[in-house]
């Protein structure tokens, strides 16, 4: 089995911490976005997209700062983790993704983040 890759991505955002952080942590914000649909029980989430289902554990969750989760089919050591970074001087937001990959396919994922944080860019009204 091909070992994966880390990698980040940093996005500028217009938004408040507080509302970004609603969007990134709770299943009807990343409904909105993320997925097409998305439901919890407890640290289990369901991610839906055109009929197909994935499930993810939420590792960590940090108020108002991070969520992190782990694909409940992938790799025990990958995990998926969107965290808001606040510059203390500008108070600019930014939302950093940490995701894993396999190695001939980062650049297929990086475009795949872009298309989702633009999507969520869109909802925020931050474009």
């Amino acid at each position: 089995m091909q070992e994966k890759v880390k990698y980040e991505l940093e996005f500028p955002i217009h938004s408040s911490p507080q509302l970004l952080y609603q969007y990134i942590s709770t299943p009807s914000g990343l409904s909105e976005w993320f997925a097409d649909n998305v439901n919890s029980r407890g640290e289990f989430f369901t991610f839906i997209w055109d009929g197909s289902e994935e499930r993810a554990r939420l590792l960590k969750k940090k108020s108002g700062e991070l969520v992190k989760f782990r694909w409940m089919e992938g790799d025990e050591d990958t995990f998926f983790q969107l965290r808001i970074v606040v510059d203390e001087i500008t108070k600019d937001v930014s939302l950093m993704v940490t995701d894993f990959t396999d190695e001939d396919e980062v650049d297929e994922a990086k475009m795949l983040w872009e298309n989702q944080i633009s999507d969520l860019k869109h909802v925020l009204g931050s474009v």
